[in-house]
């Protein structure tokens, strides 16, 4: 249920999203279990893992992702 919701979201705000099906993909799992989880959903943005639909955190994270990508932080800029 969250996973769709998740995944929902991230479309309807225009984020590409790789899904993962850990019941059918082993490698899947096991890249879930080395990231210390193993509950669903995990979102990775950024290298930054989110666990659940949270979706503060996600705005958060992607706010994050892209200053980054845009050099910095836009804080004082004219």
């Amino acid at each position: 249920m969250f996973c769709n919701q998740a995944k929902e979201y991230l479309s309807q705000k225009g984020i590409r999203v790789q899904e993962k099906d850990i019941a059918q993909d082993p490698n899947a799992l096991a890249g879930l279990k080395k990231l210390g989880y193993m509950t669903t959903p995990v979102i990775v943005i950024g290298g930054s893992a989110i666990v659940g639909f949270d979706v503060s955190k996600i705005n958060q994270a992607l706010r994050s992702r892209l200053r980054r990508r845009a050099g910095g932080s836009t804080r004082g800029a004219a």
